[in-house]
């Protein structure tokens, strides 16, 4: 059948444009038996559906698709980017106010890792914004133990490969020595497991702080440890490329935040203009680059990225 024929969309796509699961998570859903289509049990994502066909997933019936909606959250140490974790550890949807919708994390941070984490309840733009083939720069502020020289540095702008893995360019300057400690600003594309602790370890250093300080245009500024709060829907049309169709709503309010940390007061979130916040020193970094959202690639998102 001609490809311009075929109407509707992939099932797995619109289980996740609901935010009901992640595209790849919806396809589990749909080899275990549990999504029905009109009423038929389907075992494969391979099926176009339009808006009305009548769909379940594990007993619920979708929804009709919220518009894509995207937060700023700044992920404090001691959290785990899950939805659920075994050993009983915080999580950082446990730390969301009660009033949010159904999110998803774009991309990880480790339990040790802090800073900005980007949250959606859009599973194709979630996806989109985590595939390297976008482009999106990612710029965290690490600390390290040890006396980075030129060289080594140099090393890490060309590209490494350690223990098998081969590490792509990255954007690295010393911001400045402090005793046995240096602070680096590090600019990375791709997000490979744990991509900066790694690199470090190749060069010697031991990272003992690790601050995600933006990722592409959205920029950690000064939003308070524990905050969240929305990006404005002219943000995701500017930044993203989205129409006023596909986002939400402007929001109103301050920053949320849950817990005790709210004594901490509100601050705003900083999009597309340079990061003026000065962890440990070293000087104001801009990010110039754009997102580019082109055809996805099939490489699987890491776990934790940093």
């Amino acid at each position: 059948m001609p490809q311009d024929t075929v109407k509707g969309e992939r099932i797995a796509k619109v289980i996740a444009r609901a935010g009901v699961a992640s595209r790849r998570d919806a396809e589990k859903l749909i080899s275990a038996g549990l999504v029905l289509v009109n009423g038929v049990q389907i075992d494969s994502p391979a099926l176009n559906v339009t808006d009305t066909d009548r769909i379940v997933v594990d007993g619920t019936p979708l929804e009709a698709p919220d518009v894509a909606r995207v937060w700023i959250y700044h992920k404090p140490i001691g959290q785990v980017t899950t939805d659920r974790d075994e050993k009983g550890r915080q999580t950082v949807f446990d730390a969301l106010p009660e009033d949010m919708p159904r999110v998803m994390s774009v991309g990880r941070l480790d339990i040790n890792s802090e800073g900005l984490l980007l949250l959606t309840n859009d599973g194709a733009l979630k996806r989109q914004l985590e595939l390297p083939s976008t482009g999106l720069l990612r710029k965290y502020r690490v600390r390290i133990n040890g006396r980075p020289k030129e060289a080594a540095l140099e090393q890490l702008r060309a590209g490494i490969t350690y223990e098998g893995v081969h590490y792509q360019p990255m954007d690295v300057v010393l911001d400045r020595q402090q005793g046995a400690n240096a602070w680096l600003t590090v600019g990375i594309r791709e997000g490979k497991n744990r991509e900066i602790r790694k690199t470090m370890a190749a060069m010697g250093w031991t990272v003992n702080r690790l601050i995600r300080v933006s990722y592409g245009p959205f920029q950690l500024g000064q939003l308070k440890e524990g905050q969240v709060e929305e990006l404005r829907r002219k943000v995701l049309r500017d930044q993203l490329g989205l129409s006023y169709d596909d986002v939400a709503p402007p929001p109103t309010g301050k920053p949320s935040i849950k817990g005790n940390a709210r004594k901490s007061g509100a601050s705003k979130a900083s999009f597309g203009k340079p990061n003026t916040g000065r962890l440990g020193g070293g000087k104001p970094t801009t990010d110039k680059s754009g997102p580019r959202l082109g055809k996805p690639n099939t490489r699987k998102p890491s776990a934790d990225e940093a």
